[in-house]
């Protein structure tokens, strides 16, 4: 009869142990031979399979659970949150004027910081205000700070808009966002 070197191994390592023990290492041959038929002896039992489908499907939730929570947001609302403006329709390009009014929210839970807008087609936004406060800048934006929860007003100087068209207006927050909004000019 063939064995194999596991089959061996595990022979030589339950001989051993019964030698200990002072069992009769012949008569125990013998038995297993027998019963082993050139292959593996099974000297240990494994899980049921029933534990084993539990185990898996606990796993494969537990892993849906979290991939869910991150593509949803949840960990980072929990970690202390991000920011999220919502741009309102209301907001509008004034053609005649040369401005351009957004309404925003941050419906986050952290502070957005505005550090950049534009607008497809037009020159950079080059002016802001916020409520009374102007914020004039040379060459670039100043930061814009929305609060988690609050909802502002942003009036920027903006030249070239032709009433009746639609621009794309893009908002760049120092988290990395990029927020964009269709907005027609009047």
């Amino acid at each position: 009869m063939l064995w194999s070197p596991v089959t061996w191994v595990l022979l030589h390592i339950t001989i051993t142990h019964h030698k200990q023990l002072g069992a009769n290492t012949e008569s125990f041959i013998s038995t297993h031979e027998s019963l082993c038929d050139g292959t593996i002896m099974n000297l240990r039992k494994g899980i049921s399979p029933v534990i084993a489908t539990v185990i898996i499907v606990a796993v494969a939730l537990a892993i849906a659970i979290a991939v869910v929570g991150w593509i949803m947001g949840i960990w980072g609302a929990v970690a202390g949150g991000t920011e999220l403006l919502r741009i309102y329709p209301d907001s509008y390009i004034n053609a005649d004027g040369n401005y351009i009014v957004l309404h925003i929210k941050n419906e986050g839970g952290a502070t957005a910081t505005i550090y950049k807008i534009e607008v497809s087609g037009l020159d950079s936004v080059s002016s802001l205000t916020t409520g009374t406060t102007e914020i004039t800048t040379t060459g670039g934006l100043s930061s814009v700070i929305i609060s988690a929860g609050s909802e502002i007003y942003i009036c920027g100087h903006i030249s070239g808009a032709k009433a009746g068209a639609i621009y794309t207006v893009k908002i760049y927050t120092t988290s990395g966002n990029v927020y964009t909004a269709q907005i027609q000019a009047k």
